[in-house]
């Protein structure tokens, strides 16, 4: 399998490793970018731009990231809150009215962006049309009942994510949370990165689809626990109904799914724009703008949710809108906070090395949050700087 691309001295381990994602881990086709102190010193892609197909993987290829637009969204909220415009301990319902019924009234905006705001189902779930619709969505997250009393528990709100954030973000600025990140963040950077996929970008984007997990001896493999593979089997269970808030799910090949904005799962990117996005999070990029300052990195990456995850099963750690460091979500270090997507994608800033990572790939595994691929990726970033 050839490996297209540059990595600057000393960071040869993640050629190697990426290589080794072909030739050991199944992937089709896939890239992945670092900066290190706001500089790009990896950037490297290779395979097929479909997961079903031959044509070439191209710098510049994008693909749906799924949850790691979570981040990206989570970036909005935050950024509003560093200008005044948005106050994280204020109830949402400040901004949204809406959203004070069935016994959400008290609910803080922190929380929202914590998981821990008990909305993570929705009592009757959305068609992929209807989660499009941005009326419609906020106004099944407004009418819906908390599982749990906010801000007592956390769990991961994997798709109503979209709703809670996307509307919270209308109602502060008048613009769609899509238009704002193309006007605030992907514009400015010159990132490859979108939220809702303009038409004229539409032919850069590969097809995605699962691939299975390899024979190779060498494969990393992992059995879930089988309290995790009970509650994904489990129609009635939390986890089962936080993932199929949509229903049926949507075809993410779909230029329609593509063109909407759902802040938690349909975000287009290339690897380059994720780690160019998180490198801007944490510095200046090339010498130029920087996004968060650096109170707002510690708020991003201060703990705001740990434990036993009620719909994930497994213990894990949230800031605001970001994953931290933990078993569920191995990152560069304790200090790294970022976002996986289901199956595949990773990207993630860590502010002590000053490495920005963005891994991307058309080849979706069951995986929710440690995918192998992404994974070896980590450990040659962290052996490159050893």
């Amino acid at each position: 399998m050839d490996v297209h691309g540059t990595v600057a001295e000393g960071f040869e381990p993640v050629r190697d490793a990426f290589a080794g994602n072909f030739e050991l881990l199944g992937d089709r086709g896939a890239a992945v970018a670092v900066y290190r102190d706001g500089h790009r010193v990896v950037d490297l892609w290779g395979g097929s731009r479909d997961v079903d197909g031959g044509t070439p993987w191209e710098h510049g290829t994008a693909q749906i990231v799924r949850s790691a637009t979570k981040g990206v969204a989570a970036a909005v909220l935050l950024l509003l809150h560093q200008r005044g415009e948005l106050d994280l301990d204020a109830p949402v319902g400040d901004h949204w009215p809406e959203y004070k019924a069935a016994g959400k009234e008290r609910t803080l905006v922190r929380q929202l962006l914590a998981h821990s705001a008990g909305v993570p189902v929705l009592d009757r779930p959305l068609t992929p049309a209807e989660a499009a619709d941005p009326d419609l969505g906020a106004a099944a997250v407004a009418a819906q009942a908390p599982v749990w009393e906010p801000g007592t528990d956390h769990g991961y709100h994997a798709q109503t994510y979209s709703w809670l954030t996307g509307e919270l973000v209308r109602r502060v600025t008048g613009r769609t949370v899509g238009e704002w990140i193309a006007d605030e963040i992907a514009g400015p950077l010159g990132a490859g990165l979108w939220l809702g996929l303009p038409e004229a970008e539409q032919g850069r984007v590969g097809r995605v689809g699962p691939v299975p997990a390899p024979e190779s001896a060498g494969a990393l493999r992992t059995r879930p626990k089988r309290a995790v593979s009970e509650a994904y089997a489990d129609p009635g269970s939390l986890t089962r109904r936080a993932f199929g808030a949509i229903d049926p799910l949507p075809d993410e090949n779909d230029p329609a799914y593509r063109a909407a904005a759902l802040p938690a799962s349909n975000g287009i990117a290339t690897a380059d724009g994720l780690a160019r996005f998180y490198a801007a999070l944490i510095g200046d990029v090339d010498g130029g703008r920087r996004l968060f300052t650096p109170e707002t990195v510690e708020l991003a990456r201060g703990e705001q949710s740990a434990g036993p995850d009620r719909v994930l099963v497994v213990a894990t750690r949230f800031g605001l809108g970001y994953m931290l460091h933990g078993s569920a979500s191995p990152l560069l270090s304790p200090g790294s906070f970022g976002h996986p997507g289901r199956g595949g994608a990773l990207a993630f800033a860590d502010p002590e090395s000053g490495i920005a990572f963005g891994y991307v790939t058309n080849g979706f595994r069951k995986s929710v949050t440690a995918d192998p691929r992404a994974q070896a990726l980590v450990r040659a970033v962290r052996t490159a700087l050893s």
